[in-house]
């Protein structure tokens, strides 16, 4: 039986999201995902754990990411793990990143325009194998305006 390699993720971006283009025209998108976890301590005491993930968008889905994500943005989204090495300097060195599949901005719409952007929200993007066009591009966006005249919930589901 073959393995699974899923992750489930809802954080708020810790920075904008980096780009790189490539010289065949591929697209990459990095950014930062603060995922916090809170618990009571033995003594009742409110405790927070967060976690920082390295996450890594490609081709259509970076362009999604490069126009809709901001800092502090809370986002769902599904990925796999994967680690990598390097050299540097003689030196091995490794990084474990989420290569992101899809995700769906959450929070309001006045959320995010609190943090300088109109971005449509609780629109879910998908992971292609070829660049998305802009025609594409703006009829997921027209679309996803469409649906903001819908009450949504906070649910990250």
């Amino acid at each position: 039986m073959a393995g699974i390699n899923k992750v489930i993720l809802v954080g708020n971006l810790g920075k904008d999201p980096d780009t790189f283009t490539f010289e065949g025209g591929a697209k990459k998108v990095s950014f930062s995902l603060a995922t916090t976890e809170q618990y009571k301590d033995s003594k009742g005491e409110k405790q927070k754990i967060t976690e920082w993930h390295n996450i890594v968008c490609w081709r259509g889905l970076a362009d999604i990411a490069e126009q809709f994500l901001r800092k502090g943005m809370q986002v769902y989204l599904e990925g796999k793990i994967r680690t990598r090495s390097w050299e540097d300097n003689g030196t091995k060195k490794y990084i474990t990143e989420i290569v992101a599949d899809n995700f769906q901005m959450l929070g309001s719409r006045a959320d995010n325009e609190n943090l300088g952007h109109n971005n449509p929200q609780n629109k879910e993007t998908h992971a292609s194998s070829a660049p998305t066009t802009q025609a594409e591009s703006t009829a997921a966006s027209q679309g996803a305006m469409n649906n903001e005249a819908q009450e949504e919930d906070d649910l990250p589901f």
